[in-house]
């Protein structure tokens, strides 16, 4: 299975591609060491303002991926401090 979170940040103080980029490089780095999970930018790479991050797992047990991407969603929640979470997902794909 595999099991994909999204997230929309929003970065309200953003005045180029270069800050945003900044702001966004230390997060992904951050989740692969914490978390073992793929993380990349996948929508919105020309918006100063926002991005689509994602962060995927592969393993045999749905529960165990939710419970895990749920933590991760969490951890961006509480110590995520350029900007805002606006929206997130979570899809597993069987």
């Amino acid at each position: 299975m595999i099991a994909i979170l999204f997230i929309h940040l929003r970065f309200p103080g953003c005045a180029s591609l270069k800050e945003k980029r900044s702001h966004l490089k230390p997060i992904l780095v951050r989740l692969r060491r914490e978390f073992n999970v793929s993380t990349a930018e996948l929508e919105l790479q020309d918006q100063w303002a926002e991005a689509l991050i994602g962060c995927a797992m592969l393993g045999s047990d749905a529960a165990f991926l939710q419970a895990a991407l749920e933590t991760v969603l969490r951890w961006v929640e509480a110590n995520w401090a350029y900007g805002d979470v606006w929206d997130s997902k979570i899809e597993i794909l069987s």
